[in-house]
């Protein structure tokens, strides 16, 4: 068994496909219209048959209520590795992410945590 896909609630999936592929630096893998909204996924580019990120809409009130109390008690929605976390973090403020936890040391790992803009936390980490 293997993880294939990873959903992320977003406010918006326009501005999230804009956030996630043009500030982050993911690839557009899919974009289907599935009525009023659509299946829209991203990979790593130096992955891009890996592990799939779904911008998946949070209409339904359980996933809007979730994503609200997870962004207001400062808990990230997932974690995305960096090979150097100084400079991915110096890249993402050049480009105005605004983060919420600094680049910090915590055992034998580096963690940061940065708004999307679309109602999540990420975090960065470097192993």
């Amino acid at each position: 068994m293997e993880i294939i896909v990873n959903s992320i609630f977003v406010e918006d999936q326009d501005k999230a496909l804009e956030f996630y592929s043009e500030t982050l630096g993911f690839v557009k893998k899919h974009d289907v219209p599935t009525g009023e909204h659509r299946w829209i996924t991203l990979v790593s580019p130096s992955d891009q048959d890996g592990t799939e990120l779904v911008l998946e809409p949070n209409e339904h009130p359980a996933a809007k209520e979730y994503q609200q109390r997870l962004f207001a008690d400062g808990i990230p929605v997932t974690m995305f590795g960096v090979q150097d976390i100084y400079e991915e973090h110096k890249r993402l403020q050049d480009k105005g992410v605004n983060f919420t936890v600094e680049p910090t040391k915590m055992g034998e790992v580096t963690v940061a945590v940065f708004d999307d803009t679309c109602g999540n936390l990420i975090q960065i980490i470097q192993m």
